[in-house]
């Protein structure tokens, strides 16, 4: 049986505003930039100034205020409820620029340089020019290259990389001639280049080093025992290959001077943005920390004049009778006023939320900012800060996000001063950092021959104070990315 009905409910949704607020905030300052470089592509209405202008005049105000108070003959026009003064106030459009203290005329303005050279696909092409290449194999040889990942390993299979260039090359070819192709690309440089997986790679370079002592060893060990060297079965080895503890120390030194991921050196070199650009620069000067939100390369933002233009004189000519096509430019305009208001009321808000979270992060930190002295670090979650700041947790969750801070000590990631705090055996509070680092230095100074286990380890920060169970040492030790004692040890 169908019914109608009445119902209230109480909905909560947010508003545009809000919305590119939330977004704004979780970028950092580079794709800002990059971020409001689209913006002033998609409204032209916004646009970049050098210097500040106040748009539009006193004059022009008062006597749009006059204009906008008197009755108009057009009673049916579509903005008949809109006063167009509103978009002409000064107060209603902020330039986030005139908040920043931090920087003057006088200031230099230093650039930050980026390196700009080959590309490690563009050196192996290079590479290819010194063989004698049919066109076919020049053909095969580039779409290896081409599916190289950035380690330098070849991930593609070769058959599907035969469908890959009857369809894409109009190249009939087959898997055996595309293995004989591939042993040329991996005599290029540097050495070890597009194998398939470690094993191959390794095997690489080793026939590369030539005729050394101990290589016939690390040569047989990476073909025939290459599960047990990485779970660092040794004893199986010596007894496998016939081999003295000697001679097996030599050939692992070999194999650990290998490089597992040849296409990382390589890219180094010619790396593009390897620099991080810090959203926030902490200064001390004579023992007091100074915060300075990082606005360099901000561009300064404004409202077109043009348009600004074209609303006072459709202002003033409102009595006259006006075209349904300048109607809708006038309501065109008015909407990208209000969208290009929108944008930078938003990012000044975002610079404002970023700099008083910084600063209420360096003042519960304080200690550590004076010094870098990780057990200085005191426990802070995202809810701290929220309660000093008086902000939602998401939205500090937000500013911490992919935001960095350049101190005296070094460029820190935002998001790693937060820790969770446990009790010491005096029930004191401490963090969870302090923990990693006192862990981290115990294994950097353990015997390598005989790691110390979880266990050990367990009993190590026992003595020192710290009650935490084994599986806690075992997470800890993961999250520092430190393997297991059996993995640490050397012969």
């Amino acid at each position: 049986m169908l019914n109608q009905r009445l119902q209230q409910r109480m909905l909560q949704k947010l508003s545009p505003q809000q919305i590119l607020l939330m977004k704004l905030l979780q970028i950092p300052s580079l794709a800002l930039e990059q971020r409001i470089k689209q913006e002033i592509e998609e409204n032209p209405v916004l646009e970049i100034s050098d210097e500040f202008e106040d748009v539009p005049s006193e004059d022009a105000d008062s006597e749009l205020d006059g204009s906008s108070t008197a009755e108009t003959a057009d009673d049916d026009g579509p903005d008949n409820d809109i006063d167009i003064a509103d978009y002409l106030d000064d107060d209603d459009i902020p330039a986030y620029k005139l908040n920043a203290g931090n920087q003057s005329a006088d200031d230099e303005h230093h650039e930050i340089p980026f390196a700009a050279g080959t590309s490690f696909h563009e050196m192996l092409i290079a590479q290819l020019g010194l063989h004698d290449l049919t066109p076919e194999e020049e053909i095969i040889a580039n779409t290896i290259i081409g599916n190289l990942d950035d380690a330098g390993y070849l991930q593609r299979d070769l058959n599907a990389m035969v469908d890959d260039l009857a369809f894409t090359q109009n190249l009939t070819t087959n898997k055996k001639e595309i293995e004989r192709v591939l042993h040329i690309v991996q005599e290029l440089d540097p050495p070890g280049i597009a194998g398939r997986n470690l094993q191959e790679c390794l095997l690489i370079q080793l026939k590369r080093l030539g005729n050394i002592p101990g290589i016939r060893l690390a040569v047989l060990i990476i073909e025939r025992y290459f599960d047990d060297f990485i779970k660092k079965h040794y004893d199986k080895i010596m007894k496998r290959s016939h081999s003295t503890e000697d001679e097996l120390r030599e050939s692992i030194n070999i194999i650990l001077n290998l490089n597992p991921k040849p296409g990382t050196s390589a890219s180094e070199q010619s790396r593009d943005n390897h620099y991080i650009v810090p959203d926030f620069i902490i200064i001390n000067k004579d023992g007091e920390l100074e915060l300075v939100l990082n606005q360099r390369n901000m561009p300064e933002l404004r409202l077109n004049r043009t348009y600004v233009d074209m609303l006072e004189a459709y202002s003033e000519n409102k009595g006259k009778k006006s075209s349904g096509g300048q109607k809708e430019a006038v309501m065109f305009i008015k909407q990208k006023i209000d969208s290009a208001k929108w944008f930078i009321d938003a990012i000044r808000q975002r610079q404002h939320t970023l700099y008083v979270t910084m600063k209420a992060i360096m003042d519960y930190q304080y200690n550590y900012f004076l010094d870098g002295d990780e057990t200085k670090l005191k426990p802070m979650i995202l809810k701290d800060i929220a309660e000093k700041v008086s902000l939602d947790i998401s939205t500090i969750s937000r500013v911490a996000n992919s935001k960095y801070v350049q101190t005296p000590f070094g460029t820190f990631l935002l998001k790693s001063f937060f820790s969770e705090a446990i009790q010491n055996d005096q029930g004191e509070e401490i963090s969870t950092r302090e923990i990693k680092k006192i862990l981290s230095d115990c294994i950097e100074s353990e015997d390598k021959t005989s790691p110390l286990t979880d266990e050990e380890l367990t009993g190590i920060l026992k003595e020192k104070g710290y009650p935490i169970a084994r599986r806690t040492v075992a997470k800890y030790r993961e999250q520092l990315n430190i393997p297991v004692a059996r993995l640490r040890k050397n012969i």
